[in-house]
């Protein structure tokens, strides 16, 4: 159960226009995460607009994308990411056995040296923050400038939403 009330009315002044705009980029639906954000309205129209961009409007992938948000999601523990994200990361061509042995990734011969590129600068990028040369060269040898920009964007990205969600204790969506 949250640990604050989520917004009840949506359709009242100065939260109207952003919630239509979310359940218009959200096939109708209004989010657990979005009913919280929407008691401070400008912060969610901001969030809104920030992480649509580091999801829609970059030239990533979908599989670095979703590996991204699942092993940040892995690391930090935060469920609501995960449970969100592994039916999107099934559908773009990540396998199930990819997603339950992400943890361990570094023991498993399922990732090829651009995932393992990729989850290896997550993984420095988010327990230490400070990333090692030996980890941003071969990133940099698997990824191009863009690329590595909106990689780490979107770790940043993904930071916030799970600090957000687990601080908060936000119930996951219904399956």
């Amino acid at each position: 159960m949250a640990r604050l009330p989520y917004c009840e009315d949506p359709t009242s002044d100065g939260v109207q226009n952003i919630a239509a705009r979310i359940r218009a980029r959200r096939g109708g639906a209004l989010p657990n995460l979005f009913r919280m954000l929407l008691h401070s309205p400008d912060v969610a129209a901001g969030w809104f607009e920030f992480l649509s961009a580091t999801r829609a409007e970059t030239t990533l992938d979908a599989r670095t994308r979703e590996f991204v948000i699942l092993c940040v999601a892995k690391l930090l523990r935060a469920a609501y990411p995960q449970n969100d994200h592994v039916p999107i990361a099934l559908k773009e061509g990540i396998t199930r056995e990819e997603i339950e042995t992400l943890s361990t990734w570094r023991d498993s011969n399922l990732y090829s040296a651009r995932d393992r590129a990729l989850l290896a600068y997550v993984e420095a990028s988010s327990l230490t923050v400070q990333v090692p040369d030996d980890v941003f060269a071969a990133l940099k040898r698997e990824y191009a400038v863009r690329d590595i920009v909106e990689i780490t964007v979107l770790i940043g990205a993904y930071h916030l939403v799970a600090r957000f969600l687990e601080a908060l204790e936000i119930d996951l969506e219904p399956s």
